[in-house]
């Protein structure tokens, strides 16, 4: 039945890379909505016929910025499909990032040029809570200026409201998934938000499913190719996100500001496994049965706030905090299940985890000479992860213990700690704009830090770095806008990497080890990019080049305590460089008389080269594919109250390992696509049905085993596993009042 799907999107593919062609022929040099300046500003009639209900619902129709492949909810995608663990640059990215800093790369979301002093509670969770009748325009914001609340290189999107507006007005959505399962799961959320005086408040409440049942089948073969087994994994997860939000602003006078936020989620969640492993080497063949109940219990909170004081002369002063912790406990249990119908348990894995944060920044902004600004401040972080772990086999020595499920308790070395790191940024930003067509600004850090664990291992450590950075812009014209940064970057470590974890990638091994001599991964960074914004709010086209330099990557190495028992870890392994290319590309087809029809394209590719610390060879980062393109299109069709859209992803595989002590894992996924159609109703109610993962796409994944060290060459046995959530459908009623 999806054949004629397949090949309207292969049509539409072709129809986009034509009219993206055709539009490039007729650019022109004129573009009527930026005027002298690299701001460009959508007011809120620019959207009228397209029936908006939400600000996020304005923000999709702006080309180069809206997301054209519908909510990406219901199921996720499959398993394998991001391809791991790192990405362009490879090594062990920031999880969560490293404190609040001066800024980053990509696209920045403001709302009334103020982000939000939170990191799981951010700017842009707001914007399908505030109804599209509260935005007085949108502006995006392509250059730099000491007033921005935010840096970086990328776009700044400024979302600013009507400041008269007094009222209140509430947003609801309420929604049904079905997955291939034919389970029906609901969910729903109902927004609050309005200005009264000098406070404007958005509040949130919502429970989101987030079940999933995923399907592997999983062929092996011995080192000599003969058969080896046969598994099948059935994986379902039950889970619903229940979360509460809250977003104030008051503003005391026209020169003094405050805000705050908080926000607390519950993410409770059972999953049950059934495991059928039919042994290939023997006749007749054998099969075996394991049922795993994992039930966890996650929540977390998170409150933050923010101080602002113009002077009459117009510098600035800013004081901001965040704190945040969350919780998450999981008790994994295995049992085999017998010819006669019992049951015997054979493992249990207990671990829990709590992890807090405390962030306090102040910063002062001033005018230093004509054309330039400068921002001087300091930022202190504290992070803490208590973690512990606890496992129990079915052993024939030792003593059973009902701490373990009634088991043979095991000794995991690291397996209870607590890690902190203590961290201080100083740092000065100076904005040049050098004349109305080019701005220089420049960045200084310093970081300085003590790491410390204690519990089952005792170690501290004092790192320091100097972080600069300068970013150049360039408009050669409104329309083109060119690009440089250099910038040399401190990855934030992955405390979960300190401490012994639970291993839920590989059923013959049930920990993975921790590493307390961990450093920090460090990046120089060069860029160069452009932007063309093309006639008559035809589009948006933008390339980009880059290059880098990395330092204590962070991936597996050996941290084997004897020649028998061979274990590994994340740890530094040495320097390697990456470099890519990024192109994009969203454009309307008014060259076919096709004005509401966006269509986005986007293309990248890349590569890295680093010494493998198990072979001396030169290969790849781990998990660090050739690339990745999509393809998306939105649709309006005002006369109907009608739009619809999709996006198609694939990220080119190849080469896409992970090299570990005794194991070689090569990833590869299906494209994928997702679908939906939209109407809104004279009442300003919208009805949307989203498909997604509409092919039913795998995640693959070869696993070569070695006998002993992969340097050995000698193969083991080869596992070939492929696996999927599979399609789900996703009804969803929303509007206001």
């Amino acid at each position: 039945m999806f054949l004629p799907l397949k090949s309207s999107l292969r049509s539409l593919v072709r129809a986009a890379m034509l009219g993206s062609i055709a539009v490039f022929h007729m650019a022109g040099s004129a573009q009527d909505n930026v005027g002298d300046e690299s701001t460009v500003r959508y007011p809120a009639d620019y959207f009228a016929e397209y029936n908006p209900v939400t600000a996020q619902d304005m923000l999709d129709r702006i080309p180069g910025v809206g997301n054209t492949g519908g909510s990406g909810g219901g199921g996720g995608p499959p398993r394998g499909f991001s391809g791991g663990p790192g990405g362009p640059g490879g090594g062990n990215p920031a999880s969560g990032g490293r404190g609040l800093g001066s800024g980053s790369g990509g696209n920045q979301i403001l709302i009334n040029g103020k982000r939000t002093a939170g990191k799981n509670n951010q700017t842009s969770g707001q914007l399908d809570r505030i109804t599209s009748s509260q935005v007085n325009y949108i502006e995006i914001i392509r250059g730099t200026s000491g007033a921005l609340d935010v840096r970086g290189s990328g776009q700044v999107i400024n979302v600013v409201l009507f400041e008269e507006l007094s009222t209140t007005s509430t947003a609801y959505e309420s929604s049904i998934t079905r997955y291939l399962d034919h389970e029906l799961k609901p969910g729903g959320s109902l927004s609050v938000s309005g200005q009264t005086g000098g406070l404007s408040y958005v509040v949130n409440a919502s429970a989101n499913p987030g079940y999933d049942n995923n399907i592997a089948k999983e062929n092996s073969r011995l080192g000599d190719y003969s058969l080896n087994d046969l598994v099948r994994e059935d994986r379902i997860r039950k889970q619903t996100t229940y979360e509460f939000s809250s977003n104030l602003d008051y503003q005391f006078s026209a020169n003094s500001s405050a805000r705050i936020n908080a926000l607390y989620g519950e993410n409770d969640n059972s999953t049950k496994v059934r495991r059928l492993t039919t042994n290939l080497r023997v006749t007749p063949n054998t099969v075996n049965e394991d049922r795993e109940a994992i039930p966890v219990e996650q929540d977390n909170w998170e409150v933050g706030g923010d101080y602002e004081f113009l002077t009459a002369g117009g510098d600035r002063f800013k004081l901001l905090f965040i704190s945040n912790e969350a919780n998450a406990g999981s008790t994994r249990e295995r049992f085999q299940v017998l010819a006669n119908g019992t049951e015997r348990k054979n493992l249990f894995l207990e671990t829990a985890s709590v992890t807090r944060e405390r962030i306090v920044r102040g910063s002062y902004t001033f005018d230093a000479f004509a054309g330039q600004d400068i921002e001087v401040g300091a930022e202190r972080a504290q992070t803490i992860l208590d973690s512990n772990l606890a496992l129990g086999l079915a052993s024939t020595t030792g003593t059973p213990s009902a701490a373990v499920g009634g088991l043979v308790p095991q000794l995991v070395a690291n397996g209870n700690s607590s890690v902190e790191e203590i961290r201080y940024e100083p740092f000065a930003i100076h904005n040049w704009v050098l004349n109305p067509r080019m701005s220089l600004e420049t960045t200084l850090l310093y970081e300085t830090s003590e790491i410390s664990q204690t519990g089952d291992v005792t170690n501290k450590r004092d790192f320091d770095f100097v972080k600069p950075k300068l970013d150049f812009r360039f408009d050669l014209n409104p329309q083109l806008q060119l690009r440089g940064t250099i910038e040399k970057e401190v990855r934030q470590l992955t405390f979960a990497d300190f401490v012994a974890s639970n291993d839920d990638q590989d059923e013959d091994s049930n920990t993975q080890a921790g590493n307390a001599n961990l450093r920090q991964q460090w990046l120089w960074k060069y860029e160069v990019s452009g932007e063309y914004r093309l006639p008559n709010d035809t589009g948006v086209a933008d390339a980009a080049v880059y290059y880098h330099q990395h330092h204590d990557v962070i991936e597996r190495i050996d941290v084997s305590t004897s020649p028998t028992l061979l274990e590994s870890a994340n740890g530094n392994i040495g320097d390697g460089t990456a470099y890519g290319l990024r192109l994009n590309a969203s454009v309307r087809m008014r060259m076919i008389n096709l004005p509401n029809l966006l269509i986005t394209q986007s293309l990248s590719v890349q590569d890295s080269k680093i010494e493998d610390p198990f072979l001396g060879i030169d290969r790849r980062f781990q998990f660090d594919a050739r690339g990745f393109n999509s393809m998306g299109f939105r649709h309006d069709l005002p006369q109907w109250r009608m739009n619809w859209g999709g996006r198609w992803m694939n990220r080119h595989d190849g080469n896409n390992k992970r090299y570990d002590i005794d194991d070689i894992e090569l990833v590869a996924g299906d494209p994928r696509a997702n679908l939906f159609v939209e109407y809104v109703d004279p009442r300003g109610i919208t009805y949307r049905l989203d498909v997604n993962d509409v092919d039913n796409t795998l995640g693959c994944r070869e696993r070569q085993r070695f006998l002993g060290r992969i340097s050995s060459g000698i193969i083991e046995e080869i596992e070939d596993r492929c696996s999927g959530s599979g399609r789900s459908l996703a009804f969803k009623v929303n509007g206001t009042f």
